[in-house]
Parts: structure tokens; sequence; C-alpha cells
């Protein structure tokens, strides 16, 4: 069993602070690529954040023709173009937090990188997006380092699941809580401020727990599994609905917690939906209203 130190969780600064207060709607950029299907990606981002009452904006890094069965194509967008969003959007809006997921290459983390640290948003979380529920690599292999040591530094948080997690260690992949656990320091290594790695591919056990791992303790968060095939786009929501908590003053284990809650009742409703005839997504609305 998992030993848990409890500790307090990281405060939100006094400038984070002044900037979220200094608007009435917390506004929200998830920079990542489009699902075609709906499911996953910007179009799960923007669902993820409007539903746990935040303002989405969207910065579109690839084009992918997906749907519940696979991804069958992916299409890059041109450097140009991703910073020529990117300008747009910081330039006009007062974006308190981002999340980043798909990256298809080492090119786009670069820009991508390069304009965080220029416009230097009060938070960011990282989905390091490589590996699809399908099982399709969505990140090329020789970007993965460029991830390690360009844009993760600069993340709050960064929400692996057990295959991006190893990836990003050069670990085994998992397969039961023991070996999540054996895994913590190499995550820690990775020199980011936390890291959620999540426990959903454990199927075998009863319960859903991820590990929210700081340098000096991690917690550890519990849900029931719930039985379904439609878990499309878990990763895309779960990070961007903690970024919305986050721009709305949350710390960051509350915004975890909140997140999870989120995701978790997203994946409960998720069969009153009939999208697709593979891995069908969650349900972002299952709550009707934008109290979640």
């Amino acid at each position: 069993m998992l030993k848990v130190t409890t500790n307090t969780s990281t405060p939100v600064s006094s400038t984070a602070r002044s900037l979220i207060n200094s608007v009435s709607t917390p506004i929200v950029l998830t920079i990542a690529g489009s699902d075609s299907g709906g499911g996953a990606g910007i179009q799960a981002d923007i669902k993820a954040i409007s539903a746990t009452g935040s303002y989405a904006c969207s910065v579109i890094t690839a084009i992918t023709a997906q749907n519940t069965l696979g991804v069958s194509a992916i299409f890059p967008i041109p450097l140009e173009y991703v910073e020529k969003q990117l300008d747009a959007v910081f330039s006009d809006l007062n974006i308190v937090a981002v999340k980043v997921g798909m990256l298809a290459d080492s090119d786009i983390i670069k820009v991508v990188t390069a304009k965080i640290k220029q416009y230097k948003p009060a938070f960011l979380v990282v989905d390091p997006v490589m590996i699809a529920t399908s099982g399709d690599l969505l990140l090329k292999e020789s970007a993965i380092n460029t991830l390690k040591t360009e844009l993760l530094p600069l993340a709050d948080l960064i929400t692996p699941n057990l295959p991006e997690g190893a990836a990003l260690t050069g670990s085994s992949l998992p397969t039961c809580e023991d070996d999540m656990g054996a895994m913590i320091q190499s995550l820690r290594q990775l020199n980011v401020n936390a890291v959620l790695l999540k426990g959903g591919h454990l199927e075998q056990d009863e319960n859903s727990n991820d590990l929210l791992i700081f340098q000096d303790h991690f917690e550890q968060l519990t849900a029931k599994r719930i039985n379904t095939h439609n878990t499309h786009g878990t990763g895309c929501t779960l990070s961007s609905a903690i970024a919305s908590y986050l721009a709305q003053g949350h710390d960051l284990l509350q915004a975890v917690k909140l997140g999870k809650q989120y995701i978790s009742n997203a994946i409960a409703h998720a069969d009153e939906l009939d999208i697709g005839s593979g891995h069908g997504p969650v349900n972002h609305f299952f709550a009707g209203h934008a109290d979640v």
C-alpha cells in the first residue's frame, strides 16, 4: 500500500491572486490539437472550461482526422500560424491560466515555450499528450526530450497518465499501485513544480487513484472506478478543468480535487450519450449548468 503524506498545498501567489481578482470572468487558454470527432483535444478542452465556469479561448497546434475508433491522420499547423494565434489571444485577452495539450513536434514545443515565457500567464498546466486512448502515438519520440527540457520546467502542474509517465521517465509501465509509488522519485527529477500521475490505466483496481506529487510530499486522490468504454478525452478534460479552477483562484490541491470530481462525474454520466462505435466521449455537460 502507498503511504500518503499530507501537507499544505502550494498557495496562490500574491501576483497571481491580483491578476485573478482583476477580471470578472476567468479566462483560460487551451493550446492543443483539434479532434474532428469532438471528444478530445481542443473541443473537449473548451467544453470542460466552459462547464466549470470559465471562458475558453484556443490555439490549435494540429488538425487530426479522428473519431471514437482512432486517429487516421495528423496535420501540424505551420509554426507561423501557431505563433500568430498565440500573439492574437495573449495581446487582447487577460488570460489567467493556460492548458497545453497536444504538441506534435519539437518546433511547435519551442514556439509555445517562447510565448509562455514572453506573456507569463499566472498558471500553466501541461497535459503531456503522447498516446491517445486508442493507443495511437500523438507526439513524435524525438520531441519528448524537447518537451522535458523546454516546456515542463515552466509548468505549475503536469498531468501524465501511466504510459506517459513511463515515457517521460524511461520507466516500465506500472501495473499496480506500488509501481506507481516507485515512479515518484523519477517524476520529481523532471524539474517540475508538481505532477499529477493518473492511475486510470490500472483497470483491475476497484478505485481510480491518482498521485499528486510535490518535491517534498504527495497526496493520493481516490475516486470510485466507473465501468464504461466511454472515456475518450478524459485526460484533456481533467487538465482543462484543473486550469479552469486555478484561474478562478483555487490553490493547486483544491483545483486538482475539484477537477477530479468533475471528470469523475463526467465519466459517470458518459453512457447517457450515444456517440460513435468506439471509445465515446465523457459527458462534459452532465450538470446542465456551470456549477459543478
